[in-house]
Parts: structure tokens; C-alpha cells; sequence
């Protein structure tokens, strides 16, 4: 089944890039790879069991608090820097996951960092 090796190569290489904090999105890793986004889509369900859109937002929104807690760099700088084209966008996906604000979840982390 040399397809099946084929999807196999792709998806490896496709988890090595992400996992990498390249930003990049479901239809430029589709187009990079020569598959359609629903494809793409349908064999990294069938491979992780996980959906793709929702596992690189999750991937980018850890490189972002990881930034948040270890950089100097403004929400805003932040917010590009993981591939978000508005800083509000990130603001709310951010307020989603870790239920609170990007520059308060800093904030936070500083004063630990400062003061352990």
C-alpha cells in the first residue's frame, strides 16, 4: 500500500513542523503536503483521533502562554509571534482555555518569577 506509506511520511512531517512553533495553518500544511484541508483533516483524525484545526489552536495557544511567561514580549507581539493575524482574536482563544486574560496570566507569572 504505498499511498498508506505515502499519508504515513506526510503526517510525520506534518507533526514535525508544527510541533516545531513554525505558525502555520490547515491549508498550508495541505497545500505544502498536495492534499485537499479535508483531507488532510480526515487522515490526521484517522491517525490521532484528534481534529486538526482544534490541535494546532491548542498547540499555539501553549507556545503563547509559554512566551507570556518566559519573554519580555508585549500580548501583542505575543499574538504574532504564534500566528495570529488580531491581537483581540488571541485575547478571547487565550480567555478560553486559561480563563483570563493574556497580560494578567503575565503578570502572574512574573510576580512568581520575581519573587520565588
Amino acid at each position: 500500500m504505498p499511498i498508506q506509506i505515502e499519508h504515513e511520511e506526510h503526517l510525520q512531517k506534518i507533526l514535525q513542523k508544527v510541533e516545531s512553533g513554525t505558525p502555520c495553518t490547515m491549508r498550508d500544511l495541505a497545500r505544502e503536503f498536495g492534499l485537499s484541508p479535508s483531507r488532510l483533516q480526515h487522515l490526521f483524525k484517522e491517525r490521532t483521533g484528534a481534529r486538526l484545526g482544534q490541535w494546532l489552536a491548542e498547540l499555539k495557544l501553549q507556545r503563547a502562554a509559554r512566551l507570556l511567561a518566559e519573554s519580555n514580549m508585549s500580548v501583542k507581539e505575543v499574538a504574532s509571534a504564534v500566528g495570529y493575524g488580531h491581537s483581540s482574536s488571541f485575547v478571547r482563544a487565550f480567555e478560553r482555555v486559561f480563563h483570563q486574560a493574556p497580560g494578567r496570566f503575565q503578570r502572574k507569572k512574573l510576580n512568581k518569577r520575581v519573587f520565588s
